[in-house]
């Protein structure tokens, strides 16, 4: 029987694939940090309400985040 044989370059191709994958995946964690360091930078500055809707019995529910600045100097 014939041994079937790898197309010369996938380990290449594998890796320049693993290598865009955590580009792409470097560039969402970035994208996912400046959100949430823009949403916590508004927390502390003045209250934020955020309103639910229970998804089982439809209730609103109202969770309000408070935080407080340290003066700078």
């Amino acid at each position: 029987m014939a041994e079937k044989e790898k197309p010369v370059g996938t380990q290449q191709d594998s890796a320049e694939r693993a290598l865009q994958r955590m580009d792409m995946l470097e560039r969402r964690l970035d994208d996912i940090d400046s959100t949430v360091g823009a949403v916590v930078e508004r927390v502390m500055k003045q209250p934020m309400n955020v309103n639910i809707t229970c998804p089982h019995c439809g209730k609103n529910i109202q969770i309000s985040l408070l935080g407080s600045t340290k003066p700078t100097i």
